[in-house]
């Protein structure tokens, strides 16, 4: 028997977030303190009772997820992973719970992350769209066939749900060929532009100069990363790995699946929301999440 834990990306965040957790836990009040001062901004009184505007600023958003997820798993003692993954941003809470990344190291990195993808997003204007209803390969080979756009595969979610990426005019040209492929929907979505895509270069080349400088240690428990869904437990490779990120598509489907076939019989979502669990849920139905 084997635990898997796992935790959310963007888009699971709500206000009021963390906030039992914060009032009922002395460690937690402490960490969130610690944030806050780390932030220069109180980013729990947004969390807390801000507006879902306010909430929604990339630069707010990333760092709010990581700490509702990464505080809540280091506050529970009885939680013992045996792998672990992270959708996108998840990914940084995935390293502080197998002790790869220190709490306060992971949350200066996401912080930037944040921050250069919102530079990115300002340079190059873009978007992504949820398809749903087809098969992956038939998503990946009608973007392939948009031309002169930047439009590619970003989040294999599950089985019939993948989220493209790519440049404003190559998404809504893309959206109208996967209907017209069958799709049940295609989807435009509300965000502020394309993660997981060549779009977002200029974030990840700021962001590994700062991954570069930080102190990545072998971790207690496999890490199954975003860019090829495989299990890793050497420092020097995780820290590559996260690198490419930015720019590489979230193999959530694939992940789950390559879990299960190591072992995996229970899935815990940690952190806001409960979208991973749904999804494990389409991938692997048999399992406990």
């Amino acid at each position: 028997m084997k635990n898997a834990f796992i935790f959310p990306g963007q888009g699971a965040q709500f206000v009021g977030m963390g906030k039992n957790l914060y009032e009922e836990n002395s460690q937690a009040k402490e960490l969130f303190e610690q944030a806050n001062e780390l932030l220069g901004f109180r980013i729990t009184d947004i969390m807390f009772a801000g507006t879902d505007e306010a909430l929604k600023q990339t630069k707010v958003t990333q760092p709010a997820v990581f700490l509702h997820s990464a505080i809540q798993f280091l506050c529970h003692n009885d939680y013992k992973p045996d792998m672990v993954a992270g959708h996108s941003l998840g990914e940084f809470s995935a390293l502080v719970a197998n002790q790869t990344l220190a709490f306060a190291d992971a949350l200066i990195l996401v912080s930037k992350r944040a921050e250069a993808m919102q530079r990115a997003c300002e340079i190059n204007p873009s978007t992504m769209a949820a398809v749903l209803g087809l098969a992956d390969e038939l998503v990946e080979k009608v973007c392939s066939e948009i031309e002169n756009e930047v439009v590619v595969a970003a989040n294999y979610n599950c089985p019939g749900q993948l989220v493209i990426s790519g440049s404003l005019t190559g998404i809504q040209e893309a959206c109208e060929k996967m209907k017209a492929a069958g799709a049940k929907r295609a989807l435009v979505l509300q965000v502020g532009g394309a993660f997981h895509s060549p779009l977002m270069m200029p974030a990840q080349e700021e962001l590994q100069a700062a991954i570069e400088a930080t102190i990545f240690k072998n971790p207690i428990c496999p890490v199954y990363q975003n860019v090829d869904a495989h299990p890793y437990i050497n420092a020097d490779s995780i820290k590559q790995n996260l690198m490419k990120q930015l720019t590489a598509p979230v193999r959530w489907t694939q992940t789950v699946q390559n879990m299960v076939a190591d072992g995996a019989t229970s899935f815990t979502e940690v952190g806001p929301g409960t979208v991973l669990q749904g999804l494990v849920k389409k991938i692997a139905p048999e399992l406990n999440a």
